[in-house]
C-alpha cells in the first residue's frame, strides 16, 4: 500500500529522518501514480526492474507486490537502513538493495546476464543526477522500456523536437535509441515535501534498433550545444578539423548549410554524422 501523505510525515519521524534537498528528496504521496508508473511499465510478474533512490519504499513495494525482481540502489544511509530492514527482510530472494551513488552505479549493480535477458528501469529521479545518471545509462546495456518521475523540465528536454530551445544533446542521445511514448504530467501536491515545480512520468520505449554514440562523438556533440547559438560550421573548424568537411557535405545533402545552428539539424541526420 502507497504511503499517504500523513503516514510519510510520521515515518520519516519515527526514522528521526528530514527529507535532505541536495539529494533530491521528494517523497511520491499519492498512490494512483504509483499505480500509473507500474500500468506504463508494464510490469509483471518475474520481470526484471531497476529502480534508483527507492527512498522509503513506496514505489519499490508496488514492484515487488507485482512480482517484478527488483535491484535498487539508494544513496541515503538512514533510508538504505530502513529498506534493509524491512523491504529486503520481506523479499529476501527478489530485492537486491545497494547503498551507493546511482551515477557511479547506475543500474544498481544488476547482474550482467540478468541485463542480457531484458530488464526495466522504474524509477522518482532526482532533478540533479537526472542527466549524468540517463547518459551512463545510454552507454548500455539498454533497457526495454523506462518510466521515470522527472521534474518537468527535465522531461521537456529529453523529449525535445529539434529547432526547439529544449532539444540539445541529451535530446539526440536519448531519442536515438528512445521512443517518447505517451507520458503523463504529475502535480508537485503529489509529493512530500512539495517540489516548486510540477513533474512527469516520462515513459521512453526501446527502438528496434537503437543507435548508441559512441563516446567521443558525445564528447562532440555536447561541445556543439555549449554554443549553442554558434552555426554548425565555426563549431566543426574548431572542434572537428578532420572530418568537419564531411560532416557539412552531409548537412548540404540533407538541404542544410554551414550557417546551420546545432539545435535545427533533425534527428536522423545526428546518427548519419557519427558513423
Amino acid at each position: 500500500m502507497p504511503l499517504s501523505y500523513t503516514a510519510t510525515r510520521e515515518l520519516l519521524t519515527q526514522l528521526g529522518l528530514t527529507p535532505k534537498r541536495f539529494l533530491g528528496q521528494n517523497f511520491l504521496v499519492d498512490g494512483n501514480i504509483v499505480r500509473k508508473s507500474l500500468e506504463l511499465a508494464e510490469v509483471r510478474a518475474g520481470d526484471t526492474v531497476v529502480e534508483i533512490g527507492p527512498g522509503l519504499g513506496t514505489l519499490t513495494s508496488a514492484l515487488l507486490e507485482a512480482g517484478a525482481d527488483v535491484w535498487a540502489v539508494e544513496k541515503d544511509r538512514g533510508l538504505h537502513a530502513h529498506l534493509a530492514a524491512t523491504l529486503a527482510a520481506q523479499f529476501p530472494a527478489r530485492f537486491h538493495l545497494l547503498e551507493g551513488d546511482a551515477v557511479e552505479e547506475p543500474l544498481a549493480a544488476l547482474p550482467a546476464e540478468r541485463a542480457a535477458a531484458g530488464f526495466k528501469v522504474v524509477a522518482n529521479l532526482p532533478y540533479a543526477i537526472s542527466t549524468p545518471w540517463m547518459d551512463a545509462v545510454l552507454g548500455g546495456p539498454l533497457p526495454e522500456r523506462l518510466v521515470l518521475m522527472l521534474q518537468l523540465e527535465a522531461a521537456e528536454r529529453y523529449a525535445a523536437a529539434p529547432g526547439t530551445k529544449d532539444f540539445g544533446a541529451i535530446s539526440i542521445f536519448l531519442q536515438a535509441a528512445y521512443a517518447v511514448a505517451p507520458g503523463h504530467r504529475v502535480s508537485a501536491a503529489c509529493f512530500h515535501p512539495r517540489p516548486d515545480i510540477d513533474s512527469c512520468l516520462l515513459h521512453l520505449v526501446r527502438r528496434p534498433a537503437p543507435f548508441v554514440f559512441a563516446p567521443e562523438v558525445k564528447a562532440l556533440i555536447r561541445s556543439c550545444f555549449q554554443q549553442r547559438r554558434k552555426q554548425i560550421g565555426s563549431l566543426l573548424r574548431h572542434r572537428l578539423p578532420d572530418a568537419g568537411a564531411r560532416w557539412l557535405g552531409e548537412l548540404a545533402a540533407a538541404g542544410l548549410s554551414a550557417q546551420t545552428r546545432p539545435e535545427q539539424i533533425p534527428m536522423e541526420l545526428w546518427t548519419r554524422l557519427a558513423v
